[in-house]
């Protein structure tokens, strides 16, 4: 990104036409919160979480999001990170990150499997074998067994909108700077920035200092 950045220009010499690009691809990649918020908002207590150091599932989601892929956390990742490579419009820079996110996901997928597979056994299998890995499957979507937590998801993904937003904002005043030599960008880049930092305080704040974002069960 930093190569490109540095050799950066709107495309036909034109901003506007390249703004319209940047929200495309915002567009982008806020699916992938709305992919992950369809996964966690129906999922119990233990299960669809951030394991950096160790595997955790206290059960086995099936129905939702997870009948139609293995991976659907994944998924939303790959498209929040798709849209951000977008954002220069060069085809190698969004080829690196597939290959990259293909490399780097595919070991924690494997290891996830792993670790179902020796826990869930049979039930994991059976599950595995009719449900693909990454691209889903629209045709098998079961109805998810818990209701939709909207408290359960605004818990637990605040700063990762949060921060697409700052990468969207950061692209967009280095990308500035490049082509106009100051890193002054136009108000409603400001607007948008101020309203992320604004949620994202709130948010952290009602996680950190009451009870209303826990949900039983969740």
């Amino acid at each position: 990104m930093l190569v490109v950045i540095n050799q950066f220009d709107y495309p036909f010499q034109d901003p506007r036409l390249h703004e319209v690009w940047v929200f495309a691809c915002m567009a982008i990649s806020f699916l992938g919160p709305a992919i992950r918020a369809m996964s966690i908002g129906f999922a119990p207590q233990g299960t669809s979480g951030r394991n950096t150091k160790c595997q955790v599932a206290d059960e086995l989601n099936t129905s939702g999001m997870y009948s139609l892929v293995r991976h659907p956390l994944h998924v939303g990742n790959f498209m929040i990170w798709l849209g951000i490579s977008m954002f220069f419009m060069s085809w190698w820079l969004s080829l690196i990150l597939v290959l990259s996110f293909w490399i780097y996901y595919e070991r924690i997928m494997l290891a996830e499997e792993e670790f179902l597979r020796r826990k869930f056994g049979d039930r994991y299998l059976q599950w595995a074998e009719k449900t693909p890995a990454f691209l889903p499957k629209f045709r098998r979507w079961e109805r998810p067994t818990l209701a939709f937590s909207l408290r359960n998801i605004l818990r637990r993904e605040y700063s990762g909108v949060f921060a697409i937003v700052v990468c969207f904002f950061a692209l967009g005043v280095g990308t500035h700077a490049t082509v106009h030599g100051s890193p002054d960008l136009a108000p409603h880049w400001m607007v948008i920035f101020l309203l992320g930092l604004t949620v994202f305080l709130t948010l952290r704040t009602l996680k950190r200092k009451t009870s209303w974002l826990n949900v039983q069960g969740r």
